[in-house]
């Protein structure tokens, strides 16, 4: 029983001290749509990684074709090389992808645009 109280407790601080930081606002920046679909970035999760790069969580949804249904759109969490101007997508929809590879747009007005606008963003 003293064990299990022993684990118990510090759970029980950690929710506290979680559950007091509460849920941290989304603040989402369209860019310039394209014939593509439209895309936004987080402002909130802009941040630097461990070797530097800026990672932000992004936002894709497909245009709409005529006689199609609305797509469902993906969530990014990008990495971004803004000396290089590369990019890697770490995760997809809460889906880690493992050794993502550094890839420059290839020409993607809405990946350039995100690059263009994190790198030149206020990292907080």
């Amino acid at each position: 029983m003293l064990l299990l109280l022993t684990l118990l407790i510090p759970c029980g601080f950690l929710e506290a001290e979680i559950a007091s930081a509460g849920p941290v606002p989304v603040e989402w920046k369209e860019v310039p749509a394209t014939e593509a679909g439209q895309q936004w970035w987080d402002i909130g999760s802009l941040h630097y990684d461990k070797d530097g790069n800026l990672s932000v969580l992004s936002r894709f949804t497909p245009a709409l074709r005529e006689g199609e249904k609305q797509q469902n759109g993906s969530l990014y969490l990008m990495h971004v090389d803004c000396d290089q101007k590369l990019f890697r997508d770490t995760s997809v929809n809460g889906l880690h992808r493992f050794r993502a590879e550094w890839k420059p747009s290839d020409g993607d007005e809405l990946i350039d645009a995100v690059i263009d606008e994190v790198c030149t963003a206020e990292v907080t």
